[in-house]
């Protein structure tokens, strides 16, 4: 009687999914992409051999060799042409200005900028389900305040690629919501940015990148920076976008804090003075920043006057962070057009948050640099690790 003895010597090894198995994150990967990359690496010996013997001659009568890799791939690109992606959720990372220079006051009615803007790891965390709906988006939250109508960036990202695209899938989405309002971090930009992506991933990867840059800026100024790859210098109303190499190290810590109060951005322009504002080439302070590092003196802000106008107490708390800091700080200032106060260099704010009763109420959280590779959306940094490191995942998400 025949006996059959199949010996494998496959090891496939995944390393609990680490990214040496991935080309890329899932979040870049259009539908009908296989989930593992191409180069999946195998141990020294990948490959099968089934042998088939007679028991009573032993002689051997069937001998067949062949690599599973590509019948493995070719598996998951299968599994991936059946399956549409249904759920996604996208880590919707802030910005700061390093520094902030208006140049001149435009025709209409807006003024043309030129500043450093760079990604960093504080954010908020989007959830997107398909809806069976095909005339509405749902969208939750969870803090209050935040507007869930058609006035919010999210929803107005959806109306916009539907608009360009021509696509007809409709959303559920939460958002988990952790930048402040009001900070001048780019939070709801940052939102409407992420939007895109991820209705873009929805639909195959109908638009480039560049397209949905492109088509950002008609919602918003700042949006088109999130489509950088984290350090960007802006120009224009800050639509303009040169991505540069990021002229900062991701080992350099900050401590944001936000008073509760926000600062109006309409009345902080309103009350800005082109007259009065710093006159430093901010080419030269980008320069500056990539041969020096940061320093209090390329941080330049010239929307901090008229800020502090509008909100008095803001200058105060710049103030005392510098003095109380005792040379912690490479440098503190205000982002964008506030509220929030930027200490470069730690990431401990000064003991009198603590202590005065008149800051209990603070925002407070500490954040670093950081940035996104090419085709992946940008990625929170695992608690615990090293400053830089990048997480094993881009996105989480079910394919039913």
């Amino acid at each position: 009687m025949a006996s059959c003895n199949i010996l494998c010597s496959v090891k496939p090894q995944i390393d609990s999914f680490k990214r040496s198995c991935f080309s890329q994150s899932w979040s870049s990967r259009p539908y009908g992409s296989s989930y593992f990359n191409k180069n999946f690496q195998f141990r020294r010996s990948s490959f099968v051999i089934v042998k088939a013997s007679d028991s009573r001659t032993s002689k051997k009568q069937v001998e067949i060799t062949f690599n599973p890799e590509e019948k493995f791939n070719k598996l998951a690109d299968e599994v991936d042409r059946e399956a549409g992606l249904s759920r996604l959720t996208l880590f919707s990372p802030c910005k700061i200005n390093v520094f902030l220079r208006i140049t001149s006051k435009r025709d209409d009615g807006y003024h043309d900028l030129a500043s450093l803007f760079h990604v960093i790891s504080l954010g908020d965390k989007i959830k997107f389900s398909l809806s069976p709906s095909k005339s509405k988006d749902r969208l939750s939250t969870n803090v209050a305040g935040v507007p869930l109508d058609e006035s919010n960036l999210i929803i107005k990202a959806l109306n916009l690629y539907r608009k360009k695209t021509g696509t007809d899938n409709y959303f559920w989405i939460h958002l988990d919501k952790k930048v402040p309002t009001g900070a001048g971090l780019g939070g709801g930009s940052s939102n409407a940015a992420t939007t895109l992506w991820a209705a873009n991933q929805f639909s195959g990867c109908v638009a480039t990148e560049k397209e949905l840059q492109e088509w950002s800026g008609e919602i918003g100024s700042d949006i088109p920076f999130f489509f950088s790859h984290g350090a960007a210098y802006c120009t224009g109303r800050g639509e303009v976008v040169q991505d540069i190499p990021s002229p900062i190290p991701f080992d350099i810590p900050m401590v944001l804090i936000k008073p509760q109060q926000a600062c109006s951005t309409a009345e902080v322009y309103k009350r800005f003075q082109l007259d009065l504002s710093s006159k430093v080439d901010p080419l030269s302070l980008l320069e500056k920043i990539s041969t020096s590092g940061i320093s209090q003196d390329v941080c330049v802000n010239d929307l901090e006057p008229p800020a502090f106008e509008v909100l008095p107490s803001l200058k105060r708390l710049k103030q005392r962070v510098i003095a109380a800091g005792r040379g912690q700080y490479d440098a503190v200032f205000m982002s964008g057009s506030g509220s929030t106060i930027v200490g470069v260099g730690s990431p401990d704010p000064p003991q009198f948050v603590y202590d005065d009763e008149e800051y209990k109420d603070v925002f407070l959280s500490e954040a670093s640099f950081i940035t996104r590779p090419a085709n992946e959306w940008y990625v929170e940094p695992v608690s615990g690790s090293n400053i830089g490191d990048q997480p094993e995942f881009s996105t989480s998400f079910d394919r039913s």
